[in-house]
């Protein structure tokens, strides 16, 4: 018994850890286009380099499309400044959907809550 002991604690603590490192991996976009309601409600980060920018004079919220170079994916902002095209940033923010038909889902989309523009070698927020 001493012996499955000695193997079960470590076997268990690998699980853990592994279990801890798939949660604070951030998906690919891919994944998100492929299993949306995985990610339904649920607040992710991810990276890529913004492929457009967009928004209209006195509407609360501004649009921009990142790729990762699996797919890309819109994300709606309501923060006043936007990353132009080109720019490589990390975004968190909510998954969410607009309508689903099907087993299709439609408007897939990141309600941001925070974005980070690479610079250097860094990471910078607003």
């Amino acid at each position: 018994m001493n012996v499955l002991g000695r193997f079960v604690g470590p076997m268990a603590l690998a699980v853990l850890i592994s279990g801890c490192a798939m949660a604070l991996r951030s998906p690919r976009i891919a994944d998100l286009k492929y299993n949306p309601g995985r990610y339904q409600d649920k607040t992710v980060s991810v990276e890529g380099v913004v492929t457009s920018s967009w928004g209209v004079p006195l509407v609360p919220f501004k649009v921009y499309k990142i790729d990762d170079g699996t797919g890309e994916l819109t994300v709606i902002s309501q923060n006043m400044r936007t990353p132009t095209r080109g720019a490589r940033v990390r975004v968190k923010g909510k998954v969410n959907e607009f309508a689903v038909f099907g087993g299709q889902s439609y408007g897939l989309h990141l309600q941001e809550q925070s974005v980070h523009f690479k610079g250097g070698d860094r990471y910078r927020g607003y």
